[in-house]
């Protein structure tokens, strides 16, 4: 079985090499990396090109943003499994993919899998910050406040020939949009694992300021109206609450 990694990536040689080594290095070997770079004008790309030979798939050109760039990679990806992990991430270890796909492999009917993922330090990946342990879905999953960490969760490629890919009208919560639709208005087969999946580095779009936070958590109101669901009306201070609990 066959899974599809994509990274997608705009100026980032700070970390990129440590992404692609991540991936490169898994024990699990059938995997297809697939690297989306939105025309850097920085070292990157000079970076990818060191480890070309190794990849599934390659594009540097400009892109509508980092949504845009992830649709790209899924709309290339030919694994049986697909998988996103951004530029300045890491796996956790060398066998995350390895232990991913024995899930897949012993259950013909699972669907989709996700696990946990801990912030860490920009400089010190050793140093965890905040610690995102999240748990098996039900029912109010969503309405309890809670959401997969998007670079832990990986999805059989049929689940978005079904539901779709990411939607570019929203900036800052497409991911969540996505995940909304794949575990909510569906009925796929999903499994948690209590197993730390991902390393992320602090600094993503949508902690930079208060004010994406809060057009963040507007986009996402959106998304449960135009998704036709009804948002509770405690869904943000929830949201806030689970957030702040996971700062250690």
């Amino acid at each position: 079985m066959k899974i599809s990694i994509i990274t997608v990536v705009y100026n980032n040689e700070k970390t990129i090499k440590d992404a692609l080594e991540s991936v490169l290095g898994q024990t699990y070997k059938n995997i297809e990396y697939i690297i989306i770079d939105g025309k850097s004008k920085d070292n990157t790309v000079s970076i990818i090109k060191k480890y070309e030979d190794k990849l599934g798939y390659f594009v540097s050109e400009k892109d509508n943003g980092l949504y845009d760039a992830m649709n790209k990679g899924i709309r290339s990806a030919t694994g049986d499994i697909v998988g996103i992990l951004n530029s300045d991430d890491l796996y956790q270890d060398l066998n995350v993919i390895k232990d991913v796909m024995e899930y897949f492999s012993s259950d013909s009917h699972l669907d989709i899998l996700y696990g946990n993922l801990v912030y860490v330090k920009s400089d010190d990946t050793n140093k965890i910050v905040r610690n995102w342990k999240c748990k098996p879905y039900y029912d109010r999953f969503f309405e309890n406040g809670n959401v997969p960490p998007h670079p832990a969760l990986f999805v059989k490629r049929a689940v978005y020939d079904k539901v779709g890919l990411f939607n570019l009208d929203y900036k800052l919560a497409a991911d969540y949009d996505l995940m909304l639709r794949m575990l909510k208005k569906y009925d796929f087969k999903i499994k948690y694992v209590d197993r730390l999946i991902v390393k992320m580095r602090l600094g993503g779009a949508t902690n930079q300021s208060f004010t994406n936070i809060v057009n963040q958590n507007k986009e996402i109101v959106r998304s449960w109206k135009n998704n036709s669901l009804k948002a509770p009306f405690y869904l943000m201070p929830v949201r806030i609450f689970k957030r702040l609990i996971q700062f250690i």
